[in-house]
């Protein structure tokens, strides 16, 4: 029921947003550092702290070189600019090779369960930010859930309530195939921005109120009925 729920999700974001085009990239550092200064912070902060430092510093050596004062007033606009100062400088020290250069191994020749372990093994890198590292950094299929993804996921019920980030990632991933990861990803954030807000859920114009189990009693109602025709539909598929 999940998979075919998550399906349906996916097909329903396809038709209203479009599919989202997964561009080949390799820049696993650049996506790691950059996704480390974006935890508890907003796009924006995140994203000039991120040039500051690419305008401040020449190498990943000369940021993991540099003293740490001067990294932490160098990336302040970030936010917690103390805490991600020094994570940064920790986990380039760990990424440091025998020459001395600051490199990832090439995680497209991975395993994808050892590129997490190795990824989640770094100071302050969780499932999220792995996985950011992998499907924007590496063009590995991953599902990153961040706010939006957790809070969608659960509003709809494609996972219990209680469930933790890392729990619906595992849930999401078993359901969907992983050339899905991407699209399912960028379209869930943006449904969860722009529609499935955190305050004020604008269930009137979701392309998904007719599923979802948290929706405005009026807007399930006004869907039912196509909900229910589109189920029988897809247990049939299911079923073929």
């Amino acid at each position: 029921m999940m998979s075919a729920t998550a399906r349906w999700v996916h097909r329903r974001l396809l038709d209203h947003y479009g599919h989202p085009t997964w561009e080949s990239n390799y820049a696993p550092v650049h996506e790691l550092i950059g996704t480390i200064l974006s935890q508890h912070t907003s796009d924006v902060n995140s994203e000039r702290a991120f040039r500051a430092l690419m305008t401040a510093f020449t190498s990943w050596e000369a940021v993991r070189d540099a003293p740490v004062d001067q990294l932490t007033e160098t990336i302040r606009r970030g936010g917690l600019a103390v805490v991600k100062a020094q994570r940064i400088q920790a986990v380039l020290r760990m990424l440091t090779n025998s020459d001395g250069r600051v490199e990832l191994p090439d995680l497209r020749r991975m395993r994808r369960k050892r590129a997490v372990d190795l990824l989640t093994s770094l100071p302050g890198v969780g499932r999220k930010t792995a996985a950011c590292v992998l499907l924007f950094g590496s063009h590995v299929a991953a599902l990153p859930v961040d706010t939006h993804v957790h809070r969608v996921s659960r509003r709809l019920g494609l996972v219990p309530a209680l469930t933790s980030p890392e729990a619906t990632a595992n849930a999401l991933e078993a359901a969907l195939d992983p050339r899905q990861y991407y699209a399912f990803h960028v379209n869930l954030i943006r449904l969860g921005r722009e529609i499935c807000q955190a305050q004020r859920p604008r269930c009137e114009v979701c392309p998904l109120s007719e599923r979802c189990s948290t929706a405005r009693p009026s807007q399930v109602k006004l869907n039912d009925r196509a909900g229910r025709a589109e189920n029988t539909a897809e247990s049939r598929r299911s079923r073929s």
